[in-house]
């Protein structure tokens, strides 16, 4: 029996310049062969000829290059969300759309718990309910002796009762940035960003780590993938201690385990040398399903929870800038040592400050360390301007565009937060294509769905909620978006030579879809229909 495989699809979109479109794609060992007709493979021998796919649609598998494992993980905690969500079961959770819905909706699931358990939500989003902002008052009223975290969307805050407050003993006394206090000089419940939410999150069991480190989360997050088209996932956050590491391992290298993960270790809690160091030696245990080696930092917070930093003018409704979860010093001893190690980084930045501390420290590296070709990330760039993005250019630096933002919540951030001048060029995905910048776009899946075709659409039409186009100068167009999803997102990951697009010696990894993304209305882009993924030639159908 021949070790050859031709798949036959209506159309195939290859995004290979040198062959666009074509009809078939042999499959040998998990890589491509041959690409075009029928007969594309005929010359390297007897081939079987696989035509479950000849209804379909194929592109290359699609690269989400910033989520977390703990996407499906989350649903082991109650849902708190604006929005409706769909979990891994297929399972539709409304949104809630008022205060009482929030209170109402957690004290069903509070009904459901042990005496002992503490209740955790996840998914908040206070921009939605600006007339009362939620505090352990409406916490209090779901259980005063349970303590309660329930953590935003943007998983930068959280909100808790009063018995959490107490059992770290947070109070009028409590002098620690993040930590919110009411005109009383009491703590209103909301916590910001990490050194305020971390005792609530040890005292609790909180630990997004541990929740994805699980075989069924891992295998989940598979799942989860697989419906979205995905073959190439980041974890981008990641502890990955010994233990994590040899699961992941297992897991991953299993022959019906669906995608490739590409965790970045989390650059805190150590001096850089020490991060640097493990991010060198976990390089050296990658394999094809599981690649390791990269950083990820985190520098300010988000912008609708008001601790992104921003540049002047600030926040329209005069709250303070933002709040640093790594001060610039530290910006700037971390990215000139893991520049000087070779390391790859990934480096969060909500706010045009952020970005523009980032940019200068990596421009100080890379005065110190020269290194063609490090392909250093920033990530979300959600407030960066052609004058950053061009300094992304001079430096080499990628940019993964937070498009998503744009439909989730830019309404509310022309509205409440950055005022309607800048919220018309956020996640400027032309502004950074016109400048020469190689980008990506995504999700940041748990904080929204995963769904590279949504995610596209976003960055195609920019649409919000309420169906205005908002900064329609900042649209870019169908290819440009799919390039995006696909090898742009390789390119960031450093993988471009592996995956993200449909070529001779690459993976074998396809999106299977009912439509073709290149043919519809690209208003209706986001509602083409995924079918499946084939990864490293394996067929995996929904």
């Amino acid at each position: 029996m021949s070790d050859i495989t031709v798949f036959k699809a209506k159309k195939i979109i290859t995004m290979d310049t040198n062959r666009p479109t074509a009809t078939h794609v042999a499959v040998r060992q998990g890589r491509i062969l041959a690409v075009g007709n029928a007969d594309c493979a005929n010359q390297w021998g007897a081939v079987n000829r696989d035509d479950r796919l000849a209804g379909t649609v194929l592109m290359p598998g699609l690269v989400e290059g910033h989520a977390h494992m703990m996407t499906g993980a989350m649903w082991a905690y109650a849902y708190a969300g604006y929005h409706d969500r769909i979990d891994p079961d297929g399972k539709l959770w409304n949104g809630m759309t008022d205060i009482n819905a929030v209170i109402g909706g957690l004290s069903s699931y509070c009904d459901g718990l042990a005496a002992d358990a503490p209740l955790v939500g996840w998914g908040f989003d206070p921009i939605f309910l600006p007339t009362e902002r939620l505090n352990r008052a409406h916490l209090d009223q779901i259980s005063p002796d349970r303590p309660i975290a329930i953590i935003y969307s943007n998983f930068h805050l959280m909100c808790v009762n009063s018995k959490a407050l107490e059992m770290v003993d947070y109070n009028r006394d409590t002098n620690l940035e993040g930590v919110i206090k009411g005109a009383d000089g009491a703590p209103t419940g909301e916590l910001q960003e990490m050194a305020a939410m971390f005792p609530i999150m040890r005292r609790l069991g909180i630990d997004f780590g541990a929740l994805s480190q699980t075989e069924s989360a891992i295998r989940t997050y598979g799942e989860v993938a697989k419906r979205a088209g995905v073959t190439t996932i980041t974890d981008l956050f990641s502890s990955v201690e010994d233990s994590d590491l040899d699961l992941m391992l297992r897991v991953t290298g299993a022959p019906d385990y669906p995608l490739r993960i590409v965790p970045a270790l989390g650059a805190m809690g150590a001096t850089p040398d020490q991060i640097a160091a493990k991010a060198k030696q976990l390089a050296l245990k990658s394999t094809d399903k599981l690649r390791l080696g990269a950083v990820k930092l985190m520098t300010d917070g988000s912008i609708q929870g008001w601790t992104a930093r921003i540049r002047w003018p600030g926040y329209v409704g005069g709250q303070p800038n933002g709040i640093w979860n790594t001060a610039p010093d530290q910006i700037h001893a971390l990215c000139e040592v893991m520049h000087r190690e070779g390391i790859q980084m990934h480096i969060h930045v909500n706010g045009d400050e952020a970005a523009e501390v980032s940019l200068d420290a990596l421009e100080a590296a890379i005065r110190k360390s020269p290194w063609d070709g490090h392909r250093h990330v920033l990530q979300h760039c959600q407030m960066m301007g052609a004058d950053l993005y061009h300094r992304c250019v001079d430096l080499g630096v990628c940019a993964n565009i937070f498009s998503n933002h744009i439909w989730y919540f830019g309404d509310q951030h022309a509205a409440l937060t950055i005022g309607e001048d800048c919220a018309q060029r956020m996640n400027a995905c032309r502004s950074a294509l016109d400048a020469g910048v190689n980008i990506a776009i995504h999700s940041d899946a748990p904080v929204t769905p995963l769904a590279p075709l949504f995610t596209a659409w976003c960055a195609v039409n920019r649409q919000t909620m309420t169906g205005r186009t908002l900064g329609g100068e900042q649209c870019i167009t169908v290819p440009e978006a799919l390039y995006a999803i696909t090898l742009g997102a390789a390119y960031t990951l450093r993988l471009d030579s592996e995956i993200g697009s449909i070529a001779v010696g690459k993976h074998a990894d396809f999106a299977i879809l009912g439509d073709d993304p290149t043919a519809v209305d690209p208003t209706t882009l986001k509602d083409v229909p995924v079918l499946g993924t084939v990864s490293g030639g394996q067929v995996h159908l929904l």
